[in-house]
């Protein structure tokens, strides 16, 4: 084993267990607090927009397209030139940011309908009304995280991967306190979790400057234009469909959810949020370090290290990722009894929340497959492959949604997003074969034999 891909790896892992444990706690305090209702629908959509889209601008779309840059000009210049990239790329970063949290805010009811138009023609307009106060209160948490992950960038690049990972343990104290303590003073108590997020938002931020400050890499407005800055647009806009397709199938099944069942939407997000788990503790945390690692042997040349990269990757994800995935089928019921089954969150919304739990946990080694392997193409500056890939996934994801959604309510949503995450790691591994990038080794095979 690569002994620096697999400490990286796992100090990453260690940061993301920290942090997914407490925002299992997080959700603990939810389910305890406001159940699984209208209300809780509502919030979960105007969270659910914003973290979509930082999906795309934090470390979806964008820190795959601007890791690989930053490995670049590392390994070609100098400190002054790798600086001079990071304010110009930091300073359109910001600037569009700011444009799209302004506009959201002023439309936040138009937003609200497009991505849940189930509430809008609910005879109640109070879920509607709702989410739409909280959007305009979560979605500037978007500028926030997205700079976030910009600065986590940066830091994975210099191999700083614990401060990144350990940033998101912040949101989730603050949405906790925020749950607990602020929800008793507000007139409409659930309001108070749309304000933990903005805080949370807040406090990430700022705790990974002075981070940036120690490696004399924080970002600085500039003027003008940069040519990383229109290799950045080149590669980041074909990326936010082929790396985030399963955030996008994620969107589509709240999208649906609405117009189901009440309490459809929060069945959805807990089984999620367990399958998150084991997903960000295995495939994120391989996918976050192996794409720094990629785009340094891409940049220097050695295809050796290059393809040993993959096979670490995906040698530990099927180890860790197997038996994850046997837990969360397996254990489905008494996970979301244990966890969330307490006052307002009841023994009915604890069994419709463990059959999409079900569903989702079949497809876990297929998420996993897809974090690590869309991180090769990236890394070799290829954003089109993962893109033809993204859409025909997404695509056969809508199509599979309304069929299981018609016979199977919610629980065929999630049972869609899981054969269309199997669809994308299918094609994603034969055009690696087809363009001779990459095929499975022998002892990979074997391993995954041997674990069937």
């Amino acid at each position: 084993m690569d002994k620096s891909f697999l400490k990286s790896s796992s100090i990453v892992t260690a940061m993301t267990f920290l942090s997914r444990i407490l925002g299992l706690v997080r959700d603990y305090f939810i389910a305890r607090y406001f159940g699984a209702n209208g209300f809780t629908d509502a919030f979960l959509v105007a969270f659910r927009i914003p973290n979509f889209l930082r999906r795309l601008f934090g470390e979806g779309a964008f820190s795959q397209a601007f890791v690989p840059i930053l490995a670049e000009v590392r390994a070609n210049h100098d400190e002054a030139e790798v600086q001079n990239v990071i304010n110009h790329i930091g300073t359109k970063f910001l600037t569009v940011l700011i444009i799209i949290t302004v506009i959201t805010v002023v439309i936040a009811p138009l937003v609200i309908f497009m991505f849940a138009w189930g509430f809008y023609f609910d005879a109640d307009s109070t879920k509607f009304d709702l989410a739409s106060n909280m959007l305009r209160i979560t979605f500037p948490y978007l500028l926030l995280i997205s700079l976030t992950a910009f600065a986590g960038s940066i830091l994975n690049t210099y191999d700083k991967f614990a401060v990144p990972a350990f940033t998101p343990v912040l949101l989730n104290v603050s949405m906790i306190l925020s749950a607990v303590y602020l929800s008793q003073h507000l007139e409409t108590p659930i309001m108070a979790l749309a304000w933990g997020v903005l805080i949370g938002g807040i406090v990430q931020l700022l705790f990974q400057i002075p981070f940036l400050i120690k490696i004399k890499k924080l970002p600085r407005l500039a003027r003008g234009d940069h040519p990383s800055v229109k290799t950045l647009k080149k590669r980041m806009l074909p990326a936010l469909f082929g790396v985030s397709v399963s955030q996008i199938n994620l969107l589509i099944d709240t999208m649906i959810a609405t117009v189901l069942v009440s309490g459809s939407v929060s069945w959805l997000y807990y089984s999620d949020r367990l399958l998150e788990l084991p997903l960000a503790l295995i495939g994120i945390a391989l996918a976050t370090v192996a794409l720094a690692k990629l785009s340094k042997h891409f940049s220097n040349k050695d295809e050796k290290k290059f393809t040993r990269t993959i096979n670490y990757a995906l040698k530990i994800g099927l180890l860790l990722g197997a038996p994850a995935c046997a837990g969360l089928v397996l254990l489905a019921e008494p996970l979301i009894i244990t966890l969330f089954q307490y006052d307002k969150f009841d023994a009915f919304a604890a069994h419709m929340s463990a059959l999409s739990l079900i569903a989702y946990g079949s497809g876990l080694l297929a998420f996993i497959v897809v974090k690590i392997l869309a991180p090769v193409f990236l890394s070799r500056g290829d954003t089109r492959t993962p893109v033809k890939v993204g859409v025909i996934a997404m695509v056969s994801n809508v199509f599979l949604n309304i069929i299981f959604a018609y016979y199977f309510a919610h629980v065929g949503l999630a049972v869609a997003t899981s054969i269309s995450a199997v669809i994308n790691a299918s094609l994603l591994y034969y055009y690696l074969k087809k363009q001779s990038i990459y095929q499975f080794s022998n002892d990979l095979i074997k391993l995954f034999l041997k674990v069937l």
